[in-house]
């Protein structure tokens, strides 16, 4: 008996497959594993009928939760703990290329990148995943670490405020305990929750300092700082406190006013983090589609296991009820599955053999097997879910306009401060001067949020793209979605984009001396070599008749012209007319007005020529998508001008655009032709959509303004683009145009309340209403709740983009 080096099984050597490698002999329990192993390989993934697969799943399952000491790798143990021998902590045995590494990032600032927790140096946010995983699951250590510190500061606050409070509305508290005790207790209040309580905030406030990248948090730790270290100084050594800041022989502290504004700011992080949370939503409930385990059939047997241990290649059983696990294709069986997590399209689809299907989808009334096709990172949902995380983390052009801002806004507010203490110290409206002075500057610091400034356009963007992605609208970055707001022309092709792109053989026409049952047998010969729809119908057309399908030799395609190849010993040329007059083929016009006929209809035409004789000719319906007709309307109501360039011909586009009314078209267009196009229109002045399924289309949609990828088309077509409409359906289109023109509108919405709070709250703290009256001065406290509100109602008007209409 002997091990196979690749999954462990025992084998025996009589009847085992062997073979050898460095001069020693081994034996293997399949093909599979020999080939993996004699090719250097030794860790292969097992293929589906692998009966070392169960032991491969086993022992990974074996090994997890095992702890090991990076030293001593022969420690191991169940549990988390100490080593034995060097007294290191013992860390998980699973190797380290299966973790995945987390990259964390600043909402604000996506620039900022590290491998670890902290908070941003420019503006002093916590950092978070850049990715997010099922695994990871939510992190909340920031937020409970608020949510704590603010519950223990607001119970120490409420009495502080009433001591300090109480005496100014007739309560004598301060006579009745006496001035000292009265002092000593609110400075006892205070102290926790400035120090403790206020802590994140003086940490990153020095840090902005050191690394002057001046931030909110900056003009916080000033303010309460100064506040705090006051009244400190009043308590401890009074004698030290100039007579302009005394009030009738008295020093006055500001301790309430430190203490309840770190409670307030608390506060505001509690109610920020909240909101920034749900803006993260939609891709937690992307990742809750993917379904924990599978139903994976090995041996005629079914058994449940882990997602992570599905393979490409696998089978897997799918029941009534169940969410597919990973993307595949159906081998036996059918069912109606709801895609419209993932397409935003309500309808239940129809699926039976041969047909894909996705992972996260929903089975609804059958059930059936499938083979797993991609899994892990290539399926479509991990696909989108990593689309939409970088599209949610780039920055849209606009927000230039704040970053410049920004720039100056904290020096222009510390500026503002000293110049507002000047001011008062030296007119001395009030008395004792210097105390107002400082009270009011104290003020000016805590008012100004350049937080809600720096939120007002990545909220939006997050929200927004996460939105679409729920509706099957995948932006790949913000520059995308800030572009198409503009977008004031739509161009499509015809064949995949405004029809079913599933064309289906109607007519076979032979000309003199040539059978239909040839015509149409070599022609699939040649077509079966080629991607295009067109052709698969030609195929499926011939094996419907049921026609044996010759091989083709020297196949060859003439881009957006046609093919030819040789079969059976004849030269076969397929493609349009002009292809065949140029080839020189002779009789050519003798189905000529059979060939008007079917494209006034609204058929695809495909001229045939054998050995340099026309031999006939082959008709194709495209049907146009139900929703393109009610999709082409909304563009219009949109303000959209809508052009088509297909590769069909003149008759047919014709059809097709008049049927729809669709405002200008072009036929017999070539890649290059669609190129050129597009640089035109923009060289007009117009603003570009391109919408395309194809290879032919990649160039095109990489030169309009905003490229748009039907989600049923090529990768190619897909990579070129910067919109993916997962459905491939018209109606995305609608669906981003409404999404681009509604996050804009709400980023501007955004960035004019943080403008306008900021430039009125700034001079009311400063007090330039006292002239007015003298009661409108500001109390530093209601500037901290101003400030807290600030940033909350710029996140609170993004998250209105979640229930917006889009169709």
């Amino acid at each position: 008996m002997a091990l196979d080096p690749i999954c462990g099984m025992t084998v025996d050597e009589a009847t085992a497959r062997s073979g050898e490698r460095d001069g020693t002999m081994y034996y293997f329990c399949s093909e599979h594993c020999r080939q993996k192993f004699l090719s250097g390989k030794t860790q292969p993934p097992s293929p589906p009928d692998h009966k070392g697969h169960a032991h491969k799943a086993a022992s990974k399952a074996e090994t997890a939760g095992k702890y090991t000491c990076p030293m001593h790798p022969e420690v191991q143990s169940d549990k988390p703990g100490n080593c034995p021998k060097c007294g290191m902590a013992l860390e998980p045995s699973q190797p380290a290329a299966q973790k995945q590494k987390v990259i964390y990032t600043c909402p604000m600032h996506p620039e900022i990148e590290q491998d670890r927790p902290g908070t941003c140096p420019k503006c002093g946010m916590n950092l978070e995943p850049k990715t997010v995983s099922a695994e990871a699951g939510e992190d909340d250590s920031e937020l409970s670490d608020m949510t704590l510190r603010f519950w223990i500061s607001a119970g120490l606050a409420v009495p502080l405020l009433l001591l300090s409070m109480l005496p100014m509305i007739g309560v004598p508290l301060d006579r009745w305990m006496g001035s000292t005790l009265h002092l000593w207790l609110q400075l006892l209040l205070s102290t926790p929750v400035v120090l403790w309580g206020g802590w994140p905030f003086f940490e990153r406030g020095v840090r902005s300092v050191v690394t002057w990248n001046l931030n909110m948090f900056t003009l916080i730790a000033i303010g309460t700082g100064a506040a705090y270290l006051y009244s400190l100084v009043a308590v401890l050594f009074p004698g030290l406190i100039p007579d302009n800041f005394r009030h009738g022989g008295a020093v006055h502290v500001y301790f309430e006013a430190a203490a309840v504004i770190v409670t307030l700011v608390l506060l505001g992080q509690v109610l920020e983090l909240r909101a920034r949370r749900r803006t993260g939503a939609a891709i937690r409930e992307l990742l809750s589609l993917s379904p924990p385990t599978a139903r994976i059939v090995r041996d005629g047997e079914e058994r449940e296991v882990p997602l992570d241990e599905v393979h490409q290649g696998d089978t897997l059983r799918v029941r009534p009820g169940e969410k597919i696990a990973v993307d595949g294709r159906i081998t036996d069986g059918r069912s109606t599955i709801d895609e419209s997590m993932i397409t935003g399209e309500p309808m239940p689809v129809e699926k039976q053999k041969d047909d894909a299907v996705i992972g996260g989808t929903v089975n609804q009334t059958g059930s059936f097997l499938m083979v797993a096709e991609k899994v892990g990172q290539d399926t479509v949902l991990s696909q989108i879910v990593n689309m939409v995380g970088q599209a949610q983390r780039s920055r849209a052009p606009i927000q230039k306009v704040a970053d410049t801002v920004a720039g100056y806004f904290v020096p222009a507010v510390l500026a503002s401060a000293v110049i507002t203490f000047l001011v008062w110290a030296i007119a001395q409206p009030e008395q004792p001067a210097l105390a107002w002075a400082f009270v009011n500057s104290v003020a000016v610091l805590i008012i100004a949020c350049p937080c809600a400034l720096g939120l007002a356009t990545p909220m939006s963007i997050m929200v927004g793209i996460g939105r679409g992605a729920k509706e099957g609208v995948l932006i790949k970055n913000a520059e995308v979605l800030e572009t198409l707001e503009k977008v004031d022309t739509v161009v499509v092709d015809k064949t995949g984009t405004l029809t079913e792109g599933r064309p289906r053989l109607t007519e076979c026409l032979p000309a003199a001396n040539f059978s239909e049952e040839d015509l149409l047998r070599l022609a699939a010969g040649v077509e079966q070599n080629s991607e295009h729809p067109l052709a698969a119908a030609i195929v499926t057309g011939a094996k419907d008749r049921q026609l044996s399908v010759p091989t083709v030799e020297g196949f060859d395609s003439v881009t957006g012209g046609g093919v030819h190849g040789t079969v059976e010993g004849r030269k076969v040329l397929i493609g349009r007319r002009s292809l065949l007059a140029e080839k020189n083929v002779q009789n050519l016009g003798a189905l000529d007005e059979q060939a008007e006929a079917l494209q006034r209809q609204g058929r695809t035409v495909m001229y045939i020529a054998f050995d340099q004789d026309f031999a006939g000719l082959v008709a194709v319906s495209d049907p146009i998508k139900e929703s393109t007709a009610e999709a082409v309307q909304t563009l219009h109501d949109l303000g959209m001008r809508l052009i088509m360039l297909t590769g069909d011909n003149e008759q047919t586009a014709r059809t097709v655009a008049e049927k729809l009314g669709i405002d200008e078209f072009h036929a017999g267009v070539r890649p290059e032709d669609k190129l050129a196009r597009i640089k035109s229109l923009r060289a007009e002045g117009r603003h570009v959509a391109m919408a395309g399924d194809g290879i032919n289309d990649a160039p095109a949609l990489a030169e309009a303004d905003v490229g748009v990828a039907m989600g049923t088309g090529t990768d190619v077509a897909i990579e070129s683009a910067g919109v993916t409409l997962v459905k491939g359906d018209l109606r995305g289109i609608v669906k981003a145009v409404k999404l681009s023109r509604r996050t804009m509108q709400n980023i501007r919405q955004n960035l004019f309340f943080a403008l306008i709070y900021n430039a009125l709250g700034v001079p009311i703290a400063a007090g330039i209403l006292y002239p007015i009256s003298h009661q409108l001065l500001l109390n530093p406290m209601l500037a901290a709740v101003a400030m807290s509100l600030s940033s909350v109602s710029v996140i609170s008007n993004a998250l209105r983009l979640r229930t917006m209409p889009l169709n």
